[in-house]
C-alpha cells in the first residue's frame, strides 16, 4: 500500500480478508474443531492416567504395610511356638510340674491359633491391596494408550491441515476415534 491511496492485494491478503469476513475454509475449520475437541479429551484422559497411576502406588504401599504387619504376626507366632516347644521340653525334663507345663502348652497353642488367624487376615488384606494396585496399573496403561493415540490424531490433524491430503484426514479421524474407544475401555475397566 502506498501513501497516495494505491493498494495492491496479494493472494495471501485476499484469503485473509475472505476468512475475516466469515468465509473461511470449512475444511480448515473442521480440522481445527477436531483438534480442539481431541486435545480436550486427551487432557482429561491424561489426568485420569495420572490419577490411576497414583492410586496404584498408594495401593501397593498399603499392600507393603499389610505384608509387614503379617510378617510381624508370623514372627510373634514363631516366638509362641518356641515357648511352646520349651514348655514341652520342660514337661519331659521335669515331670513333677506336669500340670503347670501342660497348662502353658495349652495356652501357647491357643495364643498361636489367634495369632495365625490375625496373620492370615493381614496376608489376605495385602493380597487384596496388591490386586487393586494391579487393576489400577492396568487402567493407567489404558488411559496412557488412549492419550497417546489422541496425540497421534492431533499430529495427523496438523499434517492434514498443512498438506491438505484427504487420506490424512481419514487417518486423523480414525486415530481420534480409536483413542476415544480406548479411553472408554479404560473408563469401563476393560
Amino acid at each position: 500500500m502506498s501513501g497516495q491511496g494505491f493498494h495492491v492485494h496479494g493472494p495471501h491478503d485476499h484469503e485473509l480478508e475472505h476468512a475475516a469476513q466469515g468465509h473461511g475454509d470449512s475444511h480448515t475449520s473442521s480440522i481445527a474443531m477436531f483438534t480442539a475437541i481431541v486435545a480436550t479429551v486427551g487432557a482429561l484422559f491424561g489426568y485420569m492416567g495420572g490419577a490411576t497411576q497414583a492410586n496404584a502406588g498408594l495401593y501397593k504401599n498399603n499392600a507393603a504395610i499389610k505384608k509387614t504387619e503379617a510378617s510381624n504376626q508370623w514372627n510373634y507366632y514363631q516366638a509362641k511356638s518356641s515357648k511352646q516347644n520349651l514348655s514341652e521340653l520342660a514337661l519331659a525334663l521335669a515331670p513333677g510340674k506336669k500340670d503347670f507345663y501342660e497348662g502353658e502348652i495349652k495356652r501357647y497353642k491357643s495364643e498361636k491359633a489367634e495369632i495365625k488367624v490375625g496373620a492370615e487376615k493381614l496376608e489376605a488384606e495385602a493380597k487384596a491391596w496388591d490386586q487393586q494396585s494391579d487393576e489400577q496399573m492396568h487402567q493407567h496403561h489404558r488411559w496412557a494408550q488412549a492419550t497417546t493415540v489422541l496425540q497421534v490424531a492431533i499430529a495427523m490433524a496438523a499434517i492434514a491441515l498443512l498438506t491438505r491430503r484427504k487420506w490424512l484426514e481419514y487417518v486423523m479421524y480414525g486415530a481420534g476415534s480409536t483413542g476415544v474407544v480406548i479411553g472408554v475401555l479404560a473408563y469401563l475397566h476393560i
